[in-house]
């Protein structure tokens, strides 16, 4: 398996779509929706690939902080991470942890810190994944309960 960052064109474009409707008809997130051009422009995005079949991918930005104080100065670079996605059967063989790993050795030296949030409905998953293995700490949350 290949993991690595990749320039933006057109087929990777379409890989990109194609996989986040994918993600979008497991209704595993709220509120997410498919990825049109726009969302995934001006991103990097880092591939996993085997065979020539994408499996995985992980894409997001550089950005400077602003009233992130409660955990970073303001100004800080920081790499957010907008996606993270790996198709059903493939999970829980590490290629998330890869692609993740790949992008953090990418950005070190032009960020400090790599940040994300997320919306999943299996929070419990996704923070075994991103504390556990990812060695990730916990910021905040936002919770909800339909009355």
């Amino acid at each position: 398996m290949d993991i690595y960052e990749t320039e933006i064109n057109e087929k990777v474009m379409r890989e990109l779509i194609r996989l986040s409707a994918e993600w979008a008809a497991e209704n595993s997130c709220y509120g997410y929706v498919e990825n049109k051009a726009g969302d995934i422009e001006g991103n990097r995005v880092f591939l996993a690939e085997e065979g020539g079949e994408v499996l995985g991918y992980l894409f997001g930005h550089v950005s400077s902080s602003k009233n992130m104080w409660s955990v970073m100065p303001e100004g800080t670079p920081f790499f957010e991470v907008e996606e993270i996605f790996v198709t059903a059967p493939r999970r829980s063989k590490g290629i998330g942890s890869a692609l993740f790993r790949c992008a953090e050795d990418a950005v070190r030296g032009e960020a400090e810190y790599l940040v994300l949030s997320t919306a999943t409905k299996n929070w419990r998953a996704v923070f075994r994944f991103y504390i556990d293995e990812l060695d990730m700490d916990f910021w905040s949350a936002r919770l909800f309960k339909k009355i």
